[in-house]
């Protein structure tokens, strides 16, 4: 039987945003190797299937990687339905494009499904716009966690104009704060550090730069959690503010 393995994103938590194409696939699967961070309601399209946890939390004890790969080239060269099931989106720091190469080098089929990732999810729960005409020409996605602890180049981060949206930082936000300051960001860039993303439980601390480790320190921020860096992050909350205070004004003449 042909060989082949979908690998979909769940999306960031809320199962409503997981797409129509996901769904179909979970309801065709026989097997689903799911990551730790995907929200279980989603399992309701595929209750039928074998569910095999394959979780990797940074910190904690994770399946390695040559160990998936051996259970999707194994399941889907017995003929099973095998969809590797990742929270986010599986090319978005989901390791889904090197698991679709090691898998196509050994004969399996490959269907990528995209998720809505938690950068953008979890700033539009927070109403802020990653792009934003006069504001932010364009948004870049990095990770602060590397295999081989290389290192960014936070000079050029700091100093391209677009919104910075930091995964994986929670641990490393001394280092982030420091790194793009050394490159010339602003010490009053505004910054939202949002925890759980899309979730019911979603927080979120709206803080700068400069004061961004200690805030987050205060506010008792954990992973998973995404930070949102530039002159978006407070836009609509400046609009809030000066609605409020047009509400307060106009209120103040009438009476």
């Amino acid at each position: 039987m042909n060989a082949k393995v979908w690998l979909v994103g769940a999306g960031p938590g809320d199962p409503e945003l997981l797409t129509l194409k996901a769904v179909r696939a979970l309801r065709e699967a026989d097997v689903v190797l799911i990551d730790d961070l995907v929200n279980d309601a989603v399992l309701e399209h595929c209750p039928d299937a074998r569910i095999i946890a394959v979780g990797k939390r940074g910190g904690c004890r994770s399946t390695p990687q040559a160990f998936i790969h051996r259970l999707m080239l194994r399941y889907a060269r017995h003929g099973k339905c095998v969809v590797r099931l990742k929270g986010g989106d599986p090319c978005i720091f989901g390791r889904g494009g090197e698991e679709a190469q090691w898998l196509r080098e050994r004969g399996v089929e490959v269907e990528l499904v995209n998720g809505i990732t938690a950068g953008l999810a979890g700033a539009t729960q927070c109403d802020i716009p990653l792009t934003l005409r006069g504001v932010a020409r364009g948004v870049t996605l990095v990770t602060a966690h590397t295999q081989d602890d290389s290192q960014l180049n936070w000079q050029a981060l700091a100093q391209g104009g677009t919104t910075l949206v930091v995964y994986m930082g929670v641990a490393k936000l001394g280092e982030i704060r420091d790194q793009l300051l050394a490159g010339g960001m602003a010490a009053d860039t505004p910054v939202a550090m949002i925890e759980n993303a899309s979730l019911p439980e979603q927080r979120e601390c709206r803080s700068d730069l400069a004061s961004m480790s200690d805030d987050a320190c205060a506010f008792g921020l954990k992973s998973p959690a995404i930070l949102v860096i530039g002159a978006v992050a407070a836009v609509v909350e400046e609009q809030k503010i000066a609605a409020c205070g047009s509400s307060y004004f106009g209120s103040a003449l009438v009476l």
